[in-house]
């Protein structure tokens, strides 16, 4: 893994690659100007370009622009966690080649940094501002995330596609996610009714977890997988409904690794 950043290591790299970047590939240069180059810090860079992705599904751009600037300032913790999924796109995909990469593209990391402001509306009780918010989030991105939902820092959301994340959901610090997950209700009950996904997780691509159900430290959710029952720390779990396949080896975080595959123990 890469060592923390912090909002100003991130910006001098930001800026250093932009630079670098624009050079190359001068059809660019106006966007990097526009979106890095021009600010005076990584928080106004930050709002400018995630208000540009969603302006065009809205005709309140500049407010949504001013909203990101409050949360921002009003909540140092939300920039930590960003620079917490900076650090993790760029350790564990090996199709980001710098935090530029991420912070004008991907999708995945754009999605829960908006996530984390409507969150942040939500906890002001300005849930219409969130829902709002939310709604814009999932047309442009096609990830719907409900604004109550927590979230830790270090998460990937790698393709983010068709990513599903109810109310009472709760994703702890550095877990992997690949696209299509659904962290969702069963549909017959009210209250406290979603997943628990505690530090270290992999979730593989397509898995539907449903229900108030926890997903123990450093597990491993295999593709494809449908997750009715708690999982226990450090196990691997597939199939549907899915059922316990293997464990995970000793000093591993699947979360870091990205390993897929599942290790059936041999009879």
């Amino acid at each position: 893994m890469r060592h923390p950043l912090t909002t100003d290591t991130l910006w001098e790299e930001l800026r250093e690659c932009a630079t670098a970047v624009a050079g190359e590939e001068p059809a660019l240069a106006e966007l990097l100007d526009e979106f890095v180059l021009v600010h005076a810090d990584f928080t106004h860079a930050l709002a400018s370009r995630l208000g540009a992705k969603l302006v065009y599904h809205s005709e309140r751009g500049g407010h949504l622009h001013e909203v990101f600037l409050e949360a921002f300032s009003s909540e140092p913790a939300i920039l930590e966690k960003v620079c917490g999924d900076l650090v993790a796109v760029v350790s564990r995909d090996p199709a980001c080649d710098s935090v530029l990469t991420p912070f004008l593209w991907f999708k995945g990391f754009q999605a829960i940094t908006c996530h984390r402001v409507a969150h942040w509306l939500w906890a002001n009780r300005r849930q219409h501002f969130a829902r709002y918010l939310q709604s814009l989030v999932s047309e442009v991105f096609a990830v719907d995330i409900h604004p109550a939902a927590s979230l830790g820092r270090g998460i990937l959301l790698d393709h983010a596609t068709g990513f599903v994340v109810g109310e009472t959901a709760e994703i702890d610090d550095d877990v992997s996610i690949l696209h299509a997950v659904t962290l969702g209700g069963t549909g017959k009950e009210r209250g406290d009714r979603h997943p628990k996904v505690r530090r270290g997780v992999l979730i593989g691509a397509g898995a539907k977890i449903l229900g108030n159900i926890e997903i123990g430290e450093g597990a491993k959710i295999g593709a494809g997988s449908v997750v009715l029952e708690s999982v226990a720390p450090r196990t691997t779990v597939a199939g549907v409904p899915a059922v316990l396949v293997g464990e995970v080896e000793s000093g591993d975080t699947p979360a870091y690794n990205m390993d897929h595959h599942i290790w059936a123990p041999v009879i």
